[in-house]
């Protein structure tokens, strides 16, 4: 990748004439469209834009960029931002005691097919602490009790603070956050939850689609919110069964859903292709 590559991110009221108004500032700046995608929702009257651009002859001034692109950006109300393309978000992973999402994470990244860069592994049981520790990675156990979490929460989020964290990805993490954890870092925190949400919020979800004689089964990752499994849906990736699945053999099919869907959904924040639309996404793959 060139290491003038950038991506341009565009969010703002729709109207008539976006595309051709960045692109048109784009041609200005003599920056080369390498990939283009928009959306215009018709319901929100939203419009959503991602731009990666290069210049074939000269370095990008990003200090430049943002100060020339803000008074378009002001003419239109738009939230927006430009950034490197090379650029890993500095991630921590959640974790609890299984262990096959965070295993097919650490060997992505160590291969560079999940382009993050993980700072950190946090946990409240110390099962998984070798795993991690043979990647090079620090490895924090935090024991979680009933009433310890705000003090759970408070290292956490200094762990956080000291590692300059963008991204945060709970793999299989068992507990549930508080309201003021997930408002702090809302839009950072994805989650993978086993089961095709909306059905099978909560506890225990192989069973719950057991008793109910399910015949796809699927997983979900999403943003985190204050509300249990309600986040906006980002990925989501289903496996036909049929009658003779128990929930333990769901459980074993699950762990390979689980991790691709968990990987897509990552891959998608780091190659900054997810929008919020109010309650859902929009992700140009």
């Amino acid at each position: 990748m060139n290491d003038q590559e950038f991506i341009l991110r565009v969010t703002c009221p729709d109207s008539l004439g976006l595309v051709a108004k960045v692109s048109n500032f784009l041609n200005e700046q003599n920056l080369f469209i390498k990939d283009s995608a928009h959306y215009g929702d018709p319901i929100t009257k939203k419009f959503f834009m991602r731009v990666k651009v290069v210049s074939p002859n000269q370095k990008i001034n990003k200090e430049n960029f943002d100060k020339t692109f803000s008074v378009l950006a002001e003419e239109v109300s738009m939230d927006w931002s430009f950034h490197n393309a090379i650029l890993k978000p500095n991630t921590t992973i959640f974790v609890s005691k299984y262990s096959h999402c965070l295993q097919d994470l650490l060997y992505r990244a160590s291969v560079d097919s999940l382009k993050i860069n993980i700072k950190s592994v946090i946990s409240n049981h110390p099962d998984l602490e070798k795993i991690v520790s043979d990647y090079g990675i620090p490895f924090h156990y935090i024991e979680v009790t009933k009433d310890n979490k705000f003090d759970v929460e408070t290292k956490m989020s200094k762990i956080i603070e000291n590692d300059n964290i963008d991204l945060i990805i709970l793999a299989r993490y068992m507990q549930i956050l508080s309201t003021d954890f997930c408002n702090k870092y809302f839009g950072k925190i994805i989650n993978i939850h086993h089961s095709f949400l909306p059905s099978f919020k909560g506890a225990k979800p192989y069973h719950q689609a057991y008793e109910k004689g399910v015949k796809i089964l699927g997983a979900t990752a999403h943003y985190v919110t204050s509300e249990l499994d309600e986040g906006p849906i980002i990925e989501q990736t289903v496996d036909r069964i049929d009658h003779s699945k128990s929930p333990e053999d769901m459980e074993i099919i699950g762990r390979d859903i689980e991790s691709i869907t968990l990987a897509k959904a990552v891959q998608y924040q780091s190659e900054q292709r997810i929008f919020l639309n109010d309650n859902k996404t929009v992700i140009f793959k």
